[in-house]
């Protein structure tokens, strides 16, 4: 019994794709508004930020990329739902292809505060704070469905309502919206 609790979570530990350091926040996680207002307090500090992918830029030893940040969720992935922040430079010493980075692409990244940057955004100059990227990862695309919100009778076929194509073993279940 009790190699089979073992056994079960080491398979549950081996059922999360994320890397670590994107799943778990710091234990001082810095926020970008608190990193904008004083970057040069939090120099080297470890943050978890993402956001969508507005630029790549490949340099002879190092790829920047200019992201437009959002608040993560618990799991380290951007919340689109919220209002955005403003920008943030991800550098990475690995040769970054702007074919994968592609623009709108969901990132997150854990690394460390390095500074902040002049970027000219339109005619506008900002200060764009830097992070020396560790770990970085790109979310898939998730289809957005939406969700039956009605109540079901019976279990998929019911003889006195007919079948229900949107209730399933009792559970409700996403379906695309049929044109």
């Amino acid at each position: 019994m009790k190699w089979s609790v073992y056994f079960l979570l080491l398979l549950l530990a081996a059922c999360s794709s994320l890397p670590p350091a994107i799943e778990d926040a710091p234990l001082v996680d810095i926020s970008y508004p608190q990193a904008v207002q004083a970057i040069g307090s939090y120099q080297a500090a470890p943050v978890r930020w993402g956001g969508v992918i507005v630029d790549v830029e490949n340099e002879q030893t190092s790829s920047l990329v200019q992201v437009l940040s959002y608040p993560l969720n618990s799991y380290g992935r951007p919340r689109l739902d919220k209002p955005y922040q403003g920008r943030f430079i991800i550098k990475s010493q690995e040769f970054l292809d702007p074919a994968v980075y592609a623009k709108n692409t969901e990132i997150s990244v854990a690394g460390k505060l390095s500074g902040d940057e002049v970027r000219l955004i339109g005619k506008k100059e900002l200060r764009l704070p830097v992070v020396s990227a560790s770990v970085i990862h790109l979310w898939p695309d998730e289809p957005r469905t939406e969700c039956y919100g009605g109540y079901g009778m019976g279990f998929g076929y019911s003889p006195y309502f007919g079948y229900n194509p949107y209730y399933w073993g009792g559970y409700y279940r996403p379906y695309p919206r049929w044109r």
